[in-house]
């Protein structure tokens, strides 16, 4: 069995998603959702699915504690699914590609510290981009600057608002990002 790590910030709309798309597969599971946030709706999401979560802090995210949770989980994969810290250079070297993370836009573009949910979509239309989408990359030790993995794009020239850029967006990544996670643990089926 190919084990996935989740960890999110928010409300864990792409973990659930992931959990969904895998509670039955014959050769992958969900083994945990670790997140920095205590009050993140994604906890309640994990422990309706029976996904076992953990709450951590800053400190313990750089001083081993994680690393070590990481390390008793075994993962074949590391998912970041709307967690917004760095990963510390620790956990990226211990897991090399082995960490993806999901981006709301197509990257180079609107990535980088403090770019994330719906300031990436308001940035996005004050620029008057006529598409955006997605992009799934693994995780370096610097924000959104490791290898692609798959991008995405789609039309937003009838969006007004941040909130119907987001609601496209959404609808990319819960098609896409579970199907690019299978076809990273398993790339001959």
């Amino acid at each position: 069995m190919k084990k996935i790590l989740l960890f999110a910030s928010g409300t864990g709309s792409n973990v659930e998603n992931i959990i969904y798309h895998f509670k039955n597969h014959q050769d992958i599971i969900v083994v945990g959702v670790l997140t920095n946030n205590p009050n993140a709706k994604v906890l309640d999401k994990a422990k309706s699915h029976n996904v076992p979560t953990l709450i951590f802090n800053r400190e313990q995210l750089t001083d081993g504690f994680v690393l070590d949770k990481i390390a008793e989980l075994k993962p074949d994969l590391i998912v970041l699914a709307g967690f917004l810290w760095k990963m510390p250079e620790e956990i990226v070297s211990a897991y090399p590609n082995k960490i993806i993370n999901i981006h709301p836009a197509l990257l180079p573009k609107y990535g980088g510290k403090g770019m994330y949910g719906i300031k990436v979509h308001q940035m996005v239309l004050e620029n008057k981009e006529k598409e955006t989408g997605i992009t799934i990359h693994y995780v370096n030790e610097h924000y959104d600057e490791g290898e692609y993995i798959f991008q995405q794009k789609v039309a937003i020239e009838d969006c007004k608002t941040p909130e119907e850029v987001a609601d496209k967006i959404h609808e990319l990544e819960h098609k896409y990002f579970p199907i690019i996670i299978e076809k990273i643990l398993n790339p001959n089926s």
